[in-house]
């Protein structure tokens, strides 16, 4: 997927997203936010290509990111309505996540508002981690929030955001040594009709278990102390995929107790 994204950060992507920012500021000079952008990647990976389109809105934007946010967020189209094309349908989105990610984290209450707007497309899970850092306490708050929340994609983030070892992402040093502060969210997410939300669910479990698995194991038993929804049990099962591989007693015993009670 990585190979293949890469390569749709190009010279024609960033003059199309040169021309939808100069279609909403037209001062915006499309022509040199190409031409910066075409200079700087031909050699780079697709992480390395995103930044580089962040860098240049910056740029180009005259380094304000109030302005800049409040221009990009124009540009992001109407919303996804599926659990799926984030990657696809809205890759392009990706590069505003950045620079929210990069140039966002002095305005907390401009960059939350402007990572919900993005997560309803792409995702912001990668933006809202240097939040989560710098303001733990407040951070967490927002996304207690946000699992409560009416849109899925958003739910999802509250979760995903938060998973203290999330590929491709710096881990959350403070969640893997006490993932406590996680468990109201996945509390709130344990029973949510949306697939997506409950492999996100499911796999910040999984992470929780690496580090903490006494924890993990005290969640699981508070959720199975009463009767257990279906999207529960999915959860369940899914998270402690790699223990029932690998024949842990703990998580073999869960799962006989889950279908004990099903039936």
């Amino acid at each position: 997927m990585a190979k293949k994204l890469k390569l749709w950060f190009d010279r024609n992507l960033a003059k199309t997203l040169g021309n939808k920012v100069q279609n909403v500021l037209p001062e915006f000079d499309s022509s040199s936010y190409t031409q910066s952008v075409n200079q700087q990647i031909k050699s780079l990976e697709l992480k390395d290509r995103i930044e580089v389109f962040a860098d240049e809105f910056y740029k180009h934007l005259d380094s304000d990111y109030k302005k800049g946010i409040a221009v990009l967020l124009q540009i992001l189209g109407p919303e996804n309505e599926e659990e799926t094309g984030m990657f696809k349908a809205f890759y392009w989105i990706m590069p505003v996540a950045k620079y929210i990610e990069k140039y966002g984290l002095s305005d907390f209450t401009l960059s939350m508002k402007a990572i919900e707007e993005v997560t309803k497309r792409n995702t912001s899970e990668y933006a809202i981690r240097p939040f989560i850092e710098q303001y733990p306490e407040k951070t967490l708050k927002r996304m207690l929030e946000w699992s409560k929340n009416k849109n899925r994609h958003i739910r999802r983030l509250s979760c995903e955001g938060a998973r203290p070892r999330l590929p491709w992402a710096k881990k959350l040093e403070k969640l893997i040594e006490n993932p406590d502060p996680l468990i109201p969210i996945l509390s709130n997410l344990k029973a949510d009709k949306s697939k997506y939300v409950q492999k996100s669910v499911a796999n910040c479990l999984n992470d929780i278990y690496k580090d903490n698995l006494s924890i993990g194991k005290k969640i699981i038993k508070d959720w199975t102390a009463q009767e257990v929804a279906p999207e529960t049990q999915w959860i369940i099962k899914h998270s402690l995929r790699n223990l029932l591989k690998a024949e842990d007693a703990w998580a073999l015993k869960t799962m006989k107790t889950i279908k004990a009670s099903k039936s």
